[in-house]
């Protein structure tokens, strides 16, 4: 999984067994709070072990750093994130109208996003801090999607060729995540017209490369 392979590069150690399992998780889940409450700069490695309930030295044999703790965080969204994704392309999901498609697609991220209260805090930080590794880390769980997204449109569209397939996923991929990260920082009403007018955007985009090869072309 593309999660365990960046989860190696900042954890000292992968937990193996359920209790070790369960203390890694306790940690991130307490440092993910004190993010919310207090922000990243103001949590120490100390307070996360007191939220967490486990001994400071206990917190060290998997984090070397309060750094690498939100690189798991970040993480462990990604695996989130495309389990989410998974479960939206399934075979099933050919058979959509594309105005169906679009729907569903946009508002289980949507919905994914706000659902999440520690999601925006961790990508923000996560992004102030633009070393290589967190940029690689992201680029990584990006391409990833789109290569997959694409997959999914040259199935419904076998005139795609490859490269046009993967230009129109990145270019879904990129505006429909954009959008949807500044839709999550307006007041609701902005919200959702932000979202609705994600969902108008998408459909005329795709439209135009997948007509009516999903369910009966219901594109509104």
């Amino acid at each position: 999984m593309l999660a365990r392979s960046i989860q190696s590069t900042v954890m000292r150690r992968q937990p193996q067994q359920t209790r070790s399992q369960e203390r890694v998780s306790h940690i991130l889940t307490a440092a993910e709070a004190l993010f919310i409450e207090v922000g990243y700069e103001q949590t120490t490695t100390r307070s996360i072990a007191a939220r967490a309930k486990v001994a400071v030295g206990t917190l060290y044999q998997f984090f070397p750093d309060k750094e690498a703790i939100l690189k798991a965080l970040a993480t462990r969204y990604f695996q989130a994130e495309y389990q989410l994704f998974a479960a939206l392309h399934t075979p099933e999901a050919e058979s959509l109208s594309l105005s169906d498609y679009v729907d569903r697609v946009i508002d289980a991220f949507d919905h994914f996003m706000n659902s999440q209260p520690g999601y925006r805090a961790v990508y923000e930080q996560l992004l102030s801090l633009m070393t290589y590794s967190a940029i690689e880390a992201i680029d990584d769980y990006e391409y990833r999607i789109v290569d997959e997204l694409a997959a999914f449109f040259a199935r419904l569209n076998p005139d795609l060729a490859g490269e046009q397939a993967q230009t129109i996923a990145l270019v879904v991929v990129k505006v429909v995540g954009d959008l949807l990260w500044l839709s999550a920082s307006q007041n609701p009403e902005q919200q959702r017209s932000l979202v609705a007018e994600t969902k108008v955007l998408m459909l005329g985009y795709l439209g135009q490369h997948l007509g009516d090869r999903m369910g009966q072309g219901d594109v509104r």
